[in-house]
């Protein structure tokens, strides 16, 4: 807490998931920017190198950290390396996922079990291993689900499923930590230009923003503003929600 009694980001201990590109890489910069001190975690820490330099251009105290997210036993272990280097952990984001989009006829098992390992039980590992040190700072947890979680999309039955379980676990785990002051949300990106969407065609994807109301792709950076809203003073009084940045995608017709 600030002297004024508000909760401020600068000098928390922040941990970004997937932090290495895209929305991930822009939220840690932007909690970076706020004065947190970031963890910063991809699949190898190398890969997280650039994130971290640009972190400490504007805060110190940044790290990178590699893991596999699905991996229960060694995001444990990553996380109280994280508690005894950081000293705590006052922020989580959880923004690691991956996509193996098909039609449902043609997704395999592997497909689909693999894209609900790390992008749910990926989440899941993460709040279960840091739940004690946020309960203990009353810290902020954002989850980074998928405006697909809230309307589907073919093709992506397995990401969709993976996103909306995200949306549920935001919602129980809200309930069961709130009465240690711990606020849990989540952020549900709609159509965001990052790698992850750079592979679509350029018809399609002049297509799909007739469908955005607003009628241009979104930005890593206005994503990483709703997150830091969450984690910052004015997400005190928000927890159990799920903020759409979707350009009015999710509005439909």
């Amino acid at each position: 807490m600030s002297e004024s009694g508000l909760w401020e980001v600068e000098g928390k201990a922040a941990l970004v998931t997937g932090a290495s590109r895209g929305i991930g890489q822009a939220i840690a910069i932007k909690l970076s920017q706020m004065g947190a001190r970031v963890a910063c975690v991809a699949t190898s820490a190398e890969n997280c190198a650039d994130t971290v330099a640009a972190c400490l251009e504007h805060s110190e105290g940044a790290r990178a950290y590699g893991v596999d997210v699905s991996d229960t036993d060694a995001v444990d272990a990553l996380v109280k390396e994280v508690l005894s280097e950081m000293g705590s952990i006052d922020i989580l984001v959880n923004n690691a996922g991956i996509t193996q989009d098909q039609l449902l006829l043609r997704m395999t098992e592997d497909d689909f079990d693999r894209v609900v390992e790390v992008n749910l039980k990926g989440t899941w590992n993460f709040l279960k291993s840091a739940a004690r040190g946020l309960m203990k700072s009353g810290g902020r947890a954002i989850n980074v689900a998928s405006v697909v979680g809230v309307t589907g999309n073919a093709g992506q039955a397995n990401y969709a499923a993976s996103k909306a379980g995200v949306i549920g676990l935001t919602r129980s785990v809200a309930k069961e930590l709130s009465g240690r002051g711990v606020c849990v949300n989540a952020v549900a990106p709609g159509f965001i230009e990052t790698d992850m969407t750079s592979e679509i065609t350029e018809a399609a994807a002049e297509q799909l923003k007739t469908s955005i109301p607003l009628g241009r792709v979104g930005s890593s950076a206005e994503v990483a503003e709703a997150v830091a809203w969450l984690a910052g003073p004015g997400g005190a009084y928000v927890t159990g929600q799920t903020i759409i940045v979707d350009g009015g995608l999710s509005l439909g017709g």
